[in-house]
């Protein structure tokens, strides 16, 4: 376990004074004095952190879980009513089609209306399809059956993973096939000198990061839903995630792929090669593109090493352009050991709190910073995350912050930033934005959006991924209002082309964005996109209406 110091607040005194502990009586001073001494609020001047030596133990790396706790269940509005879109002419499932669905994979076909229900909604309650059938194969021969099969009958296929996407991509507009690799869920090898674990689609995030901790590795992504996504699903959207700042996007980290075409075709790029100059990278067409191209079935990946010594400093700054000095200030200062840095403003505090009763740990600050370091040395990382805090308390960028090294409170301050979407859907109903944007000009949207809307939205508030650029921009509303999603469409997409950034950082374009890729990238490019589609997916049965739009705008 990471050491922390211990702190003490004498009575009369205003301050937060160090008290070194021997480590015989470790446990009972953090028991006496703070319940646990591993989260401990920080004040202006003494911020130094004490190094010495504790007994070693399992270092571990700190473990985050989605709380899926139960949305207030409605009748979510079918996705083709809504925004009216008209059916392509796919054929409609017959019994014929579900007893060679039955002969291929005995067990692997469900047509229960009530165990298809939340296969066909997001879990976000926005979009809902109403598929009739639901496959779940177990092998990428089964996967290529299916799909030669439905190519064959015009049939379209919906791939889903988790179901966690955001953007309407995992799930059905209308009667679909749904093509879940819930059961494609094996670790197929791990080689732990050069780290490259190769898996099945279907295998969870979390659980693949449990069976690396175990070797001493860790997965070079972290979602707060990965206790759900499936890292097909993650590759096939290209998450991005925590843990982007530190270990890079899936484009560098995923080694290779193993695909099925449209056609039943199987592309077997599975290498395990940090280096491959043969021709075209094709990977990368997959990686990013939502289940259109073709259907992930397997994964070879790079996983760096777990950290033996993980910190958490959870800060309040009195400014926005102050969370950019402290960014700035932060990479210089901690170097090779920062592995995130995250920000939320004040209103989404006030919505975990009020909708999920957590607690903000440091005084109320306009906006918050989570610093995640990640090193080899504990007490080496201390001295400089010492040093770091004491020069931002100093200089007034930080007005207040709390520390965590222990597991348990590390997942407690992670929670107030990866609990927030939670928190929003909540709040009602959510107008999503995932965008990226210069970093200086990050939270001027989220401050235009306010004054735009006005009281027509509940709530219009910003967080995200700071050190990759990325905002996660969310207005939320009591229901649905087509009046209130034209004054935010496309004036959000119109904001973010022009100070060249993307409407999509990592989300994807799913079904909700795909008529809005022109302001992300040129006229040729989408034309070449299509291009490809046409050819890997001649009658556009892999997951229709989502990514691309249908002609170029």
């Amino acid at each position: 376990m990471a050491a922390s110091i211990v702190v003490r607040r004498y009575q009369g005194w205003h301050h937060w004074t160090p008290l070194k502990l021997q480590t015989g009586y470790l446990r009972e001073a953090f028991n006496i004095q703070m319940g646990s001494a591993a989260m401990y609020p920080l004040k202006k001047k003494e911020t130094k952190l004490l190094r010495r030596q504790l007994p070693c133990g399992n270092s571990h790396v700190t473990k985050r879980t989605l709380h899926a706790t139960p949305l207030c269940f409605q009748e979510v509005m079918l996705t083709s009513e809504r925004y009216e879109v008209q059916r392509l002419p796919f054929a409609h499932v017959s019994d014929r089609d579900l007893s060679f669905f039955e002969c291929l994979m005995p067990g692997g076909v469900i047509t229960d209306e009530d165990e298809l229900k939340p296969f066909n909604v997001d879990w976000l309650k926005t979009v809902r399809g109403y598929s009739k059938v639901l496959l779940k194969p177990r092998t990428t021969v089964e996967v290529s059956e299916v799909l030669r099969y439905c190519n064959e009958r015009n049939l379209a296929v919906n791939p889903q993973g988790g179901n966690t996407g955001l953007v309407g991509g995992s799930v059905p507009v209308f009667d679909e096939i749904i093509l879940s690799t819930a059961l494609m869920n094996k670790i197929i090898s791990f080689d732990s000198v050069s780290g490259i674990l190769v898996c099945q689609a279907g295998c969870i995030l979390e659980n693949l990061n449990h069976y690396l901790e175990q070797q001493d590795f860790i997965m070079p992504l972290d979602l707060a839903a990965k206790g759900s996504c499936h890292i097909g699903g993650n590759v096939a959207t290209n998450a991005g995630g925590l843990r982007l700042l530190r270990y890079g996007s899936l484009r560098g980290t995923v080694l290779g792929l193993e695909a099925v075409l449209a056609d039943g075709s199987i592309l077997n790029c599975l290498a395990s090669l940090r280096k491959d100059n043969t021709g075209y990278d094709l990977k990368q067409l997959f990686i990013g593109s939502e289940g259109t191209l073709g259907i992930v079935t397997a994964v070879s990946i790079l996983c760096p090493q777990k950290p033996k010594a993980v910190n958490l400093a959870f800060l309040g700054c009195p400014s926005f352009s102050q969370v950019l000095r402290t960014f700035t200030t932060c990479k210089g200062m901690l170097g090779e050991i920062l592995s995130a840095y995250e920000f939320m403003d004040n209103e989404c505090m006030e919505l975990v709190k009020r909708h999920l009763k957590l607690v903000n740990p440091v005084a109320e600050s306009p906006f918050y910073v989570l610093i995640e370091t990640s090193g080899s040395n504990s007490a080496h990382d201390e001295e400089k995350l010492s040093n770091f805090l004491e020069h931002v308390m100093a200089t007034n960028l930080v007005a207040d912050g709390t520390l965590a090294s222990e597991d348990k409170k590390i997942k407690m301050l992670w929670a107030l930033r990866e609990r927030i979407t939670e928190a929003l859907a909540c709040d009602g109903y959510i107008y999503k934005y995932d965008i990226s944007l210069p970093v200086d000009k990050l939270y001027d949207l989220v401050t235009d959006l306010r004054a735009r809307l006005g009281r027509s939205a509940r709530s219009v508030v910003g967080y995200g991924h700071l050190g990759d650029g990325n905002l996660h921009l969310n207005i939320t509303a009591e229901s649905y209002s087509h009046s209130l999603q034209e004054a935010i469409e496309p004036y959000v997409y119109e904001w973010t082309s022009q100070y060249c950034g993307s409407i999509s950082a990592e989300h994807g374009l799913g079904f909700k964005k795909k008529h809005y890729i022109h302001y992300s990238k040129p006229r040729e490019a989408i034309l070449l996109m299509q291009q490809f589609k046409a050819m890997l997916d001649p009658k556009g049965i892999l997951n229709p209406y989502k990514t691309l739009p249908v002609k170029a705008e």
